[in-house]
């Protein structure tokens, strides 16, 4: 959920931050990734006839080594391959795609026999695109850890990715965020992408979480696995849940990171996902002598900042952090809303945020506006096929529209209807689910998953898109699972702390009695606080 994060680099290359979903962003942990060098023929398009195969010569699912890709860092050693199955296992018409795999082994030399499978969020983001994160984060210390490029994402084959709706979001930093005229660029924008894929022979019903982890199960299988650890992240978190349900004996542990409960999942879910974070943050400045004093009544002039500029929005430039240009930036209060919700993938930068909303209360908008910029994906990298297959199967159907007015209502009653009548990250998405036209997803992925599978729930206090209810819902339904919260840390648990680090290890090791000391150590306070 949310975007990938990229800045320049001095010598004009592309550092990776974080991802949507994982998105996992973390300023403190960057991947420089050249990925203008590394883009292959037959991905550069998106999708090429012989990608699917009508006619498959050799059993699916099948898994087939290849090279690996050039971003597996050269200090670890890997094996890489495609997993061939099915596009829609409904079907059943022989069309097959292949999604991409790395296997990075452990640095131990007496690795434990059960790998580490990382699920990345989005939905469409690619975990090979960026494998130094969960290295950094030393998930491949005791035993391997295994990369997935989900279907239709970067490194797999078709490559469901929509430049043109890049160029958009690159755009909409000039515009009204929730304007009228901005809604019918962002329809076209999307209408674009649809008809790109569409004229590849993309079948985009085919793009969900069903055949997704469906995938995940078959690939256990094909690499001879007889049980594996699950780590999924943001809507890897989505994932990892329903792969409990269709395969829960291949399983030996899991880790849900910023949880996504696939029952609760929905637009109008969002904005109380959003408040809760809102709250959590500016109650731990107004907790904090230094920062009540400094920034008296955060969340009230936070407030009041949404309506004014809602009705008066206000404009700058700032350089672009790719090509060093000025860009416009217009920050109404959709896109201020909607900007503090994005902070969520940003923790290193939480203890900015209460000086960047005085500095824009006193007219200089200047450092959130240089913020909104960092946060535009370079264009090509997110497989939207996935997002929006996922969204408008699984989440668009499951609510109807004037609840997200409702909810957004109920827990931010001072915020302007022409704010809350869009969900926080999705703006106009209920268009784009028109337009992509997908079924809606069975019943049975919309229930809770019950599962007696050790499972660590980790939960960021500031969370602003999956906050703690919904890991405590997901909790409740998971006997076996134990829930912490790091305090000041955002969306992606993991990434952010070094704590939560240690944590998984340690869960790894013993899933039934992980050592878990180091949180309780973890205060708000100098030297800790993100406020």
């Amino acid at each position: 959920m949310g975007g990938l994060q990229f800045e320049a680099g001095e010598k004009g290359e592309w550092i990776l931050l974080g991802s949507v979903g994982s998105p996992s962003y973390n300023a403190e942990r960057r991947l420089v990734c050249a990925f203008l060098a590394m883009a292959i023929g037959a991905l550069v398009s998106g999708c090429t006839p012989s990608i699917h195969n009508r006619a498959p010569l050799a059993r699916v699912p099948r898994f087939e080594s290849a090279p690996c890709w050039s971003t597996i860092p050269a200090n670890v050693s890997a094996r890489c391959g495609f997993l061939v199955v099915p596009e829609n296992r409904a079907v059943g018409n022989g069309k097959t795609i292949r999604v991409a795999v790395a296997i990075m082994r452990a640095v131990s030399k007496h690795p434990a026999p059960t790998p580490l499978v990382y699920l990345d969020g989005g939905p469409g983001g690619a975990s090979i695109l960026s494998p130094s994160l969960p290295v950094e984060q030393h998930l491949n210390a005791d035993r391997d850890l295994i990369l997935v490029d989900q279907r239709g994402t970067y490194y797999s084959q078709p490559q469901l990715t929509c430049p043109v709706l890049d160029r958009f979001f690159g755009r909409l930093l000039g515009l009204v965020y929730d304007a009228a005229s901005t809604r019918v660029e962002h329809v076209a924008a999307t209408s674009a992408c649809r008809a790109q894929l569409v004229a590849s022979g993309v079948d985009l019903a085919a793009y969900n979480t069903t055949e997704n982890a469906a995938d995940f199960a078959d690939l256990r299988r094909a690499l001879g696995y007889k049980q594996w650890n699950v780590y999924g992240i943001s809507y890897g978190t989505d994932l990892a849940l329903n792969l409990m349900r269709i395969d829960p004996s291949g399983i030996r542990s899991v880790v849900l990171d910023s949880t996504v409960p696939p029952n609760l999942v929905a637009l109008p879910a969002f904005w109380p996902q959003a408040a809760h974070g809102f709250d959590r943050l500016f109650a731990s400045c107004a907790a904090q002598p230094g920062c009540q004093r400094t920034y008296r009544d955060l969340e009230a002039r936070f407030a009041r900042l949404v309506v004014k500029l809602e009705s008066h929005p206000m404009t700058t430039n700032v350089p672009d952090p790719i090509t060093h240009r000025d860009v416009k930036v217009t920050t109404d209060g959709g896109a201020l809303a909607n900007w503090l919700v994005g902070m969520s993938f940003a923790t290193a930068q939480f203890k900015d945020v209460p000086s960047w909303i005085s500095q824009l209360a006193a007219g200089k908008p200047q450092s959130i506006a240089a913020s909104r910029a960092a946060s535009v994906t370079p264009p090509g990298l997110i497989g939207y096929g996935l997002t929006f297959g996922v969204i408008c199967s699984e989440w668009y159907p499951f609510a109807t529209y004037s609840k997200i007015l409702t909810e957004g209502r109920r827990v931010l009653p001072g915020y302007p209807s022409s704010v809350l009548r869009e969900p926080p990250q999705f703006t106009f998405v209920t268009d784009d689910c028109r337009i992509w036209g997908v079924p809606k997803a069975p019943a049975r992925l919309r229930e809770p998953v019950h599962s007696t599978i050790a499972t660590l729930i980790l939960s960021g206090s500031f969370d602003a898109v999956t906050a703690l209810p919904w890991a405590k819902a997901a909790a409740a339904m998971l006997p076996n699972s134990r829930l912490l919260v790091f305090p000041g840390v955002g969306h992606g648990v993991t990434p952010a702390s070094q704590c939560a680090q240690t944590v998984v290890r340690s869960f790894l090791r013993q899933p039934r009695a992980p050592n878990v000391r180091c949180v309780a150590s973890i205060t708000l306070g100098r030297g800790h606080s993100p406020v």
